[in-house]
Order: C-alpha cells, then sequence, then structure tokens
C-alpha cells in the first residue's frame, strides 16, 4: 500500500533463505522517495529494515504538464480552468506538480500561488504605544 501510493511497481519479493524476513525490488520515483523510511517503519511498527535505495533509471512521465481541456467533451469531464496554470479541474498531474515543487524550491514564480490584483494596503487598526 505505501508503494502503490507513491506510484512505487514491485519488481519481485522472495525469501530470504533460513530467517524470516522478505526481500522486496520495487522501482519508485526519486521524488516519492522521501520519507519512504519513517513511514514503513510507522506502518509496520518497526519490523522494516531501513530500505537500500538505489538509482535503477530514468523514464518519462505520461502526463503532458501544460494539458488545458479544450473541446466541449473536455470540459464537461474535467471543468473549465478558473485561473491560468491552476489545475483546478480535478485531474491530478503529477507532472505539473513536480515542475511547481522544484520552482518553489528554487524561489521562482509559482502560478499556483495566488496573486493579488489591485490590492491597497491595509491600515492598522491598533496603535501601538
Amino acid at each position: 500500500a505505501i508503494l502503490s501510493r507513491r506510484r512505487g511497481r514491485v519488481i519481485s519479493d522472495t525469501m530470504v533463505d533460513g530467517t524470516d524476513l522478505i526481500s522486496i525490488e520495487a522501482t519508485l520515483p526519486q521524488s516519492e522517495s522521501f520519507g519512504l523510511t519513517p513511514e514503513l517503519m510507522k506502518k509496520s511498527s518497526g519490523d522494516v529494515t531501513a530500505p537500500e535505495l538505489v538509482f535503477s533509471h530514468w523514464d518519462m512521465l505520461e502526463e503532458d504538464p501544460f494539458w488545458i481541456p479544450t473541446s466541449l467533451e473536455e470540459r464537461e469531464d474535467y471543468g473549465e480552468i478558473v485561473l491560468n496554470g491552476d489545475i483546478s479541474t480535478g485531474v491530478v498531474n503529477n507532472a505539473l506538480k513536480y515542475i511547481r515543487m522544484l520552482r518553489d524550491r528554487k524561489g521562482l514564480i509559482v502560478d499556483s500561488h495566488k496573486i493579488i490584483v489591485a490590492a491597497e494596503k491595509q491600515r492598522t487598526l491598533a496603535r501601538k504605544k
């Protein structure tokens, strides 16, 4: 359940000879591997040893990060986009999520943040003495 929630795929699971341990070989996206060890320990009540993570390969995501519903049928199925670049359609787009996380980490502008239009300076009502 933990691996599938993190978009992982189990390749093989075998019993280790002479022990009651199970060795699981799986692929997991690197961005989903953060916090894996504490979650495995918590879910298994400490019975899991620390996972050994090794880079395997690069893989392309199937989603288009800049997809917008254009046809009438797509708009009926997924809804309208309220803001420019906002994924308010309810479709989970991991590619766009990773782009936004990377831009936010580097301190660049992220289009999902609220942009204030025609704001006025707020006056402080309480006087500081």
